[in-house]
């Protein structure tokens, strides 16, 4: 059997299947986040957030390396993923990957209220205990651009407003 000849017809017989990058962002309550210190050292977390205006929120502690990494206001890169339990094909996830760019916001600010508000509606009343304690502080993640994935041969580029710019049909997989 000539696995090449296989391969080229299985990519061929892959079609892009429609997006949903804001579906996967509703169905999804934390956000997967990788940063990197001054020294280039990643690091990689997750924080519940909430989505406002095409901005992330989150809430976290500055015990948390990702923290001071975010305050200090390096590049961020955000994942949100299809839970692996509910996925049929797992090397299929669906996923939305972004770059990001990070900003504190003023504790007690109209922002701070309003969003620490919405976090309380989401996940719950933590919420409110977490707000008040001094080594948290509220986060916002800027979209700059990124990749949705949702199946073999189903990539796309998205931009800062999270929407499809275009299918990515730059590659192919190749074998040996």
């Amino acid at each position: 059997m000539d696995h090449t000849n296989t391969q080229d017809e299985a990519q061929r017989k892959a079609k892009p299947v429609a997006p949903k990058v804001k579906e996967l962002i509703a169905n999804t309550k934390s956000v997967m986040l990788a940063t990197v210190d001054a020294e280039g050292n990643p690091n990689s977390s997750y924080a519940p957030f909430v989505e406002v205006d095409n901005t992330f929120y989150i809430l976290v502690s500055f015990m948390a390396r990702h923290t001071k990494n975010l305050a200090e206001g390096r590049k961020t890169s955000v994942m949100f993923i299809e839970d692996e339990s509910a996925t049929k094909q797992i090397y299929a996830r669906e996923r939305l990957t972004v770059e990001a760019s990070a900003s504190q916001i003023e504790r007690d600010s109209e922002t701070w209220n309003s969003v620490v508000g919405k976090l309380k509606e989401t996940h719950g009343k933590v919420v409110d205990v977490i707000a008040e304690m001094k080594d948290f502080i509220l986060i916002a993640l800027h979209p700059a651009k990124g990749s949705y994935v949702n199946g073999f041969g189903s990539a796309y580029f998205v931009d800062e407003n999270l929407e499809i710019m275009e299918h990515r049909n730059d590659m192919n997989h190749q074998s040996k």
